[in-house]
């Protein structure tokens, strides 16, 4: 179990954002935007492609690291990497643990660990979206919702696990809440 905990924490800890910033000739992310490693913040380069390749990846990495654990080591290591998959995108070792809020990896942790539940998710995400338009608001009402949409389902492992993800969203969105409560949050197609 520990090393299915490492292999998802140093396969989460890889900062795509970056790589793929880097790879396109776009410059260093973390002095562009919000300084973030996260898809959004590399869409403010103005490509899109970057940025779907980044939040692909990203999402793609906790999914990763939950189907390999689970299919070698059994469900308890495929919760394990996931989680610390997560832990490993918000607080990578090669950044100096400065990494990205997480978002795309929970979604994609969250997809491979149990898919009707992480269609939820992206479903609570997309219509809070839709409806106010705040990205951050979305990812958080998405997750707080997740651990108990798990637990309704009898799932209390994943349940756990996604209480310890949406608990970390929070704390790594805490500027975005600051903006939320005082209205200055920017908005969904707003420059």
């Amino acid at each position: 179990m520990i090393l299915w905990t490492l292999f998802g924490y140093l396969l989460g800890a890889v900062p795509f954002g970056i790589v793929v910033t880097k790879a396109m000739g776009l410059g260093d992310l973390r002095a562009i935007g919000s300084g973030n490693i996260g898809a959004t913040n590399v869409l403010r380069t103005g490509n899109k492609t970057a940025a779907l390749a980044t939040l692909l990846l990203d999402s793609g990495k906790g999914a990763i690291a939950v189907l390999l654990a689970r299919q070698f080591g059994g469900e308890t290591a495929g919760l394990l990497a996931g989680g610390a998959a997560f832990l490993g995108h918000c607080f990578p070792v090669w950044l100096g643990f400065r990494g990205g809020k997480g978002v795309a990896t929970f979604l994609g942790t969250l997809g491979a660990l149990h898919w009707p539940l992480g269609l939820i998710a992206c479903a609570v995400w997309a219509l809070v979206a839709a409806v106010a338009r705040i990205s951050s608001l979305s990812a958080l009402i998405a997750a707080a919702l997740t651990p108990v949409i798990a637990w309704g389902m009898g799932r209390a492992d994943i349940a756990a696990v996604t209480a310890f993800m949406a608990a970390l969203i929070f704390i790594r969105h805490h500027a975005n809440i600051r903006r939320l409560l005082s209205g200055t949050e920017p908005r969904i197609g707003r420059k």
